[in-house]
């Protein structure tokens, strides 16, 4: 029974219970997927504090995440009308090229456990902090219950200078170069924490451009889903120039897929289940894990060695 339990895994080192993957990832794709983050955000800090994964292909791991855990979403959303494809394509095009910079970067300049610690840790105080805000101003707003049949994105509109849409009777407008140009800064930050950039524009979108949840989850899981099958190719790709430094580059595939196995599951269920649940609270309670893990990292920084 202990053999089947426990499990070494060589790429990575880790040794682990062979259940403890699939659950963590099914725990914490299930609530982030209802805002449109795949859960790679939460998943890297367990990888690296609690399993001890700490290597360069920490990053393209957690990506191997998103590959399989994230079809279920997307599937979920564009069968009920929610996916916008020229807001998907316009994040794509920007992260593709950013996260190929970032995985260079995380291979060069961020080798170090501590100093990839306190990057992670700004990272997660960023969107932490902005999913709070948005949180925070939401209360103050009455929310209403839609009607089965105003799920669906209407109206469409889409230019290389704006993207225009209506839904639930409103309508949302936003410029097609800066989301773009930012996306092309999210996959830097993304390709070199391994989370394909999705967890830092969706709170973006929300946030600052006032676009709702609902219609930009499906968009941001499709971005981070494309962006994330480009960063493992790359990793995979430069994998044998630094295998010979003694440098773990490519991804471990078996802890990888079994955080996919949970993950598939629950951003499927969370995709299915975001209009029920509100909004407000969701993004509150994951804000909060975000900014006392990024604490944690920056802490772990700052304080002296004994």
């Amino acid at each position: 029974m202990s053999v089947f339990l426990n499990m070494s895994f060589p790429v990575s080192g880790v040794e682990c219970p062979l259940w403890l993957p699939p659950l963590v990832a099914f725990v914490l794709s299930y609530f982030s997927s209802m805002g449109g983050v795949s859960g790679a955000v939460l998943l890297l800090p367990f990888q690296v504090s609690v399993l001890g994964f700490t290597s360069p292909a920490v990053s393209p791991t957690n990506l191997v995440f998103n590959i399989i855990a994230i079809p279920g979403g997307i599937y979920r959303y564009a069968r009920e009308g929610r996916m916008i494809p020229p807001l998907t394509w316009a994040v794509v095009a920007g992260t593709i090229p950013g996260v190929v910079i970032g995985q260079l970067m995380r291979v060069n300049w961020l080798p170090n456990p501590r100093t990839f610690k306190a990057f992670v840790g700004c990272v997660l105080l960023y969107v932490g902090v902005r999913m709070l805000l948005e949180a925070s101003k939401s209360v103050s707003r009455p929310s209403t219950r839609a009607q089965p049949g105003d799920w669906r994105v209407e109206n469409l509109e889409c230019s290389t200078r704006r993207l225009i849409f209506t839904f639930q009777g409103r309508r949302y407008e936003c410029g097609t170069p800066g989301i773009v140009f930012l996306s092309l800064a999210v996959g830097v930050v993304g390709g070199i924490y391994g989370i394909g950039g999705g967890s830092l524009l969706a709170p973006y979108f929300v946030a600052i451009l006032g676009l709702p949840v609902h219609t930009i989850a499906g968009a941001t899981l499709m971005g981070t889903f494309i962006t994330s099958v480009v960063g493992v190719t790359f990793s995979e790709l430069i994998a044998p120039l630094y295998r010979s430094k003694g440098v773990q580059v490519a991804p471990d595939w078996l802890l990888g897929s079994l955080f996919g196995a949970g993950g598939l599951l629950g951003i499927y269920l969370g995709a299915r289940a975001q209009r029920f649940f509100p909004a407000r609270w969701l993004k509150a309670i994951l804000a909060v894990i975000l900014i006392v893990v990024a604490v944690i990292y920056l802490w772990g920084y700052v304080a002296p060695r004994r």
